[in-house]
């Protein structure tokens, strides 16, 4: 029973992480499709990533504003 708990936990977690990220990387993909585009077509991910980081980075800040 405790394992089942664990494994739910972990599930969740890594469903949540998922969901994120997929946000996250759609709200970039419209909110700045020259990076994307770039990033795509050089084949360098660094950037996408660094945009990715901030984006996150000012939802979470703003969310803990309200806190």
């Amino acid at each position: 029973m405790r394992l089942q708990r664990l494994s739910v936990s972990v599930f969740g977690l890594i469903a949540l992480v998922s969901v994120i990220l997929a946000v996250a990387t759609v709200w970039l993909l419209l909110t700045n499709p020259v990076t994307v585009a770039t990033a795509v077509n050089e084949g360098e991910i660094s950037p996408l990533v660094r945009e990715l980081a901030q984006a996150l980075f000012n939802a979470l800040s703003g969310l803990l504003k309200y806190l």
